[in-house]
């Protein structure tokens, strides 16, 4: 099973930008389709972005598109998340998940390998 480290997260104003990254190790990491998922206090979990094991297809939730770009980088084992345009609203912990499959999914069900998360905090 592959392990997840995320990193990046921190304090920005409303408008500001941070870029997210997640390292994994353990397992080849283009065989795995990524993602990247985010929680709120009180709230459930919410599916941002995923990318296909290449990296050439991407999806959003679309209340986020525009604003938040996922990529990622095979050589180096890392999956990124670009947040631009930061509102209040992203304040959430951040969470990046692999499956070994070639399916994109938005359910965090289908993925069995987690990160810790990343605390991102908006302020307004």
């Amino acid at each position: 099973q592959v392990q997840l480290v995320e990193s990046g997260g921190g304090l920005v104003q409303a408008g500001g930008s941070l870029r997210l990254s997640c390292a994994a190790s353990g397992r080849t990491f283009s065989a795995y389709v990524m993602g990247w998922f985010r929680q709120a206090p009180g709230k459930e979990r919410d599916f941002v972005a995923g990318i296909s094991r290449s990296g050439s297809n991407v999806y959003y939730a679309e209340s986020l598109k525009g604003r938040f770009t996922i990529s990622r980088d095979n050589a180096k084992n890392t999956v990124y998340l670009q947040m631009n345009s930061l509102k209040p609203e992203d304040t959430a912990v951040y969470y990046c998940a692999a499956r070994a499959s070639a399916a994109i999914s938005s359910r965090g069900t289908d993925f069995p390998s987690w990160g810790q998360g990343t605390q991102v905090t908006v302020s307004s």
